[in-house]
């Protein structure tokens, strides 16, 4: 089994990411800033327009399994680097043949989308439950929400093709998103969420959820890499040249669950504010540096929370869930289950 290790973040433009012995050396302007060994991390991701790293640590991440991922300041991905393909030829054969089989498609991929409504509304009714004495109309509308994505779970199990699941996914979506700022407390038009926009965000909630956003597509996309899936070949995001549909697909079930409790969590704690957010003449909202390392530090200390996985009963931290769930599909795509258990929040 996987252990849970730690995920380097570099942030500094401009930095160099230099192989010294058996660790990477960060260095910026000539000056090395960090050191730390690989042996240590599960993942590398880096941030920034002028980051670079050389040929030497490319392979040595490629040969300790290691991902290396590159994003705009953004946070928006820009590009990975892997050595060879690694993993079982005849386990991704059989990805291949059952994306390619719509029956078998539809059953993983209705899963993914019933799993993802399900913990959509289980965020929005703890929020009903722990804020909705505040304001009553807050928590009708919650409620009000939480019912039709109820209503949409029970169809996403009994859809006959691909299209009518897409669009019973993004009807509950809407119905999500349309009421995600009754789950923030903080007072001020510019911290709510008016709908959803990335290519650039145009409010600070947008801002922070793509961030969230990209840095759970890494980990899924290192998990389903890790146990010798291939991430291009999805089941519910169609196939599109260098997109990686199949941790689409995956961090799909770990949205609403991980990445938007972080970002509510960091808004209704107050631990990000107007202040950390840059708003551009074009209309688009940016991240500042230092509130994008503020953000990173939950992130890591949400992974190292421990939950009780639903399907196998083990304990494990939550960094942890996208290499327990990239194993089951695994296990599911070489026949070894009969169904692919996806993951349900408690």
């Amino acid at each position: 089994m996987k252990t849970h290790l730690n995920t380097l973040f570099v942030t500094l433009e401009g930095a160099y990411l230099h192989k010294d012995g058996a660790a990477i050396d960060i260095r910026h302007e000539g000056v090395s800033k960090l050191r730390v060994p690989l042996h240590n991390l599960e993942g590398i991701v880096c941030f920034g327009w002028n980051t670079v790293a050389s040929a030497a640590v490319m392979a040595a991440c490629s040969d300790a399994q290691v991902s290396l991922s590159f994003h705009n300041p953004n946070g928006r991905f820009l590009a990975a680097t892997r050595g060879f393909a690694s993993g079982n030829i005849h386990l991704r054969r059989e990805q291949y043949r059952k994306a390619d089989d719509a029956m078998d498609c539809l059953s993983i991929a209705s899963n993914m989308v019933s799993a993802k409504l399900a913990n959509s509304r289980a965020v929005l009714l703890r929020s009903r439950r722990d804020h909705g004495e505040k304001d009553l109309e807050c928590a009708a509308r919650l409620k009000a929400a939480a019912d039709e994505i109820k209503t949409s779970l029970r169809y996403s199990m009994d859809v006959s093709n691909m299209e009518s699941l897409r669009g019973v996914e993004g009807d509950a979506a809407a119905e999500y998103f349309g009421v995600f700022s009754d789950m923030i407390l903080v007072p001020g038009e510019r911290l709510k969420l008016k709908g959803r926009n990335r290519r650039p965000p145009l409010d600070p909630v947008n801002a922070l959820l793509s961030f969230c956003y990209s840095l759970l597509m890494h980990d899924c996309r290192s998990a389903l890499e890790s146990c010798g899936l291939d991430p291009q070949c999805g089941f519910l995001h169609r196939d599109r040249p260098g997109r990686p549909s199949l941790a689409l697909d995956l961090m799909e079930e770990f949205r609403s669950y991980f990445a938007d409790r972080v970002v509510l969590n960091l808004l209704n704690r107050r631990q990000v504010t107007e202040s950390d957010f840059v708003f551009e003449p074009s209309g688009a909202v940016l991240l500042k540096e230092d509130s994008r390392k503020k953000l990173l530090v939950t992130w890591q200390e949400r992974k190292k929370e421990e939950v009780l996985h639903p399907f196998t009963g083990d304990k494990c931290t939550i960094g942890l869930l996208p290499h327990l769930q990239a194993r089951l599909l695994a296990r599911h795509i070489r026949g070894d289950l009969d169904a692919y258990p996806a993951f349900l929040c408690r």
